[in-house]
């Protein structure tokens, strides 16, 4: 049985709730056609929704996130930062919760812990699993509960998408589109157990005379014992029959539904991400090379949802204060394609010979801050003498 943890402050320190079982998977009955979402997470168990959920968080999480206390002048993180959440897990830990939690959910909950002392903005913040948190409205005023207790609104921290009129909560993506995501996992339960508990007959062994039900137990009996485990040919009498009974593999895996289901559930989370993982839309993408497919991967699927990061933790720093993540990490170039793009910001002067050097792992050198066009004559932009 598993456990979903709580967290509510306490001295203006995150301390856990006592954890409360969950009720077992419903979703693991005895019918294929019945799916119960009630517990978000188990869309998951449809590969499609996995794979979108998984490759934003997972992108989030690897990316590197720049600050910048002034516009273009890139500094060290500031040490909470670091660790929002102030469990030890990191920034990496953090950023891909609050992704599963926006893209599954619609919403991200959290509890702060300490605050900056000038601004009074959080400083921590405890992300809350999304079952556990429940608004409700009290003189006209939002209060909320997290884990059956109760947490003063301003120790509440709330970010909503595909927000509504007149709702405090964003929309869930899951319970808006939860027959296609149902229909999708029924499809697949129908194909395990058409292989596990046997869909129709392997087999039909006839024959011509008449045999009561004793009688064909017996000769199945001896039929099934005459090949089982053994690869010699078997002698029929005359007048029995034995014919395999063959189906089409687009029937007994049931390719079509599943591939038309995976199709629609990664358009659930926005355009780009069903052509990027190579399901039929009816469209078709073509890639010159890695880096253009790194960029539409970028700018039609992940890119929205990176934002979203980029504004919530740029709400929790001073005016002026932003954070970005570093795009570049993801776009990946050949050698050839990388030089001549240098080369082209030194010659214009976009860049300096140790922003360059800095890109590619290299340490600086003493003309390195200077202008391209004002540099030392017997020196090459990589640091060797020419």
């Amino acid at each position: 049985m598993s456990f979903l943890l709580g967290r509510r402050e306490v001295r203006g320190r995150p301390t856990p709730f006592v954890e409360r079982p969950i009720p077992p998977n419903s979703m693991q009955g005895s019918s294929y056609a019945r799916v119960d979402l009630s517990r978000t997470e188990a869309s998951l168990q449809k590969l499609a929704v996995w794979a979108c959920v998984n490759l934003v968080a997972t992108i989030a999480e690897t990316m590197p996130l720049q600050y910048f206390p002034r516009p273009r002048e890139a500094a060290p993180l500031p040490s909470w930062l670091a660790d929002p959440g102030g469990d030890g897990h990191g920034l990496p830990d953090w950023t891909s919760q609050y992704v599963y939690s926006a893209m599954l959910r619609g919403n991200v909950y959290g509890i702060g812990g300490e605050r900056d002392r000038l601004r009074g903005t959080f400083t921590q913040i405890a992300l809350q699993h999304p079952d556990l948190v429940r608004p409700y409205l009290e003189d006209g005023v939002v209060q909320w509960r997290a884990n059956g207790e109760e947490v003063p609104a301003g120790d509440m921290w709330h970010r909503r998408y595909h927000p509504v009129p007149g709702r405090v909560l964003g929309l869930s993506p899951i319970e808006l589109q939860a027959l296609t995501i149902g229909t999708g996992i029924s499809s697949l339960r129908f194909g395990a157990a058409w292989f596990q508990d046997g869909g129709h007959p392997s087999a039909i062994l006839s024959s011509e005379q008449s045999l009561d039900h004793k009688q064909a137990a017996t000769a199945k009996e001896r039929f099934m014992a005459a090949v089982f485990g053994r690869r010699e040919p078997v002698v029929l009498g005359n007048g029995w029959k034995y014919q395999a009974i063959q189906i089409a593999p687009n029937e007994s895996q049931f390719l079509e539904t599943n591939g038309y289901t995976s199709a629609e559930c990664c358009r659930i989370f926005g355009p780009g991400f069903a052509e990027i993982f190579g399901y039929e839309t009816g469209g078709s993408l073509t890639y010159s090379n890695i880096e253009q497919r790194s960029l539409d991967l970028l700018t039609y699927a992940v890119d929205p949802w990176l934002v979203r990061v980029e504004r919530a933790l740029t709400g929790l720093l001073p005016p002026g204060e932003v954070v970005k993540f570093n795009r570049g990490a993801l776009v990946r170039t050949d050698l050839l394609t990388r030089y001549k793009a240098h080369a082209i910001a030194l010659r214009n002067q976009f860049k300096v010979i140790d922003e360059v050097r800095d890109l590619e792992d290299l340490g600086p050198v003493p003309w390195g801050a200077t202008p391209s066009t004002d540099a030392p004559a017997n020196h090459d932009p990589s640091g060797g003498q020419s």
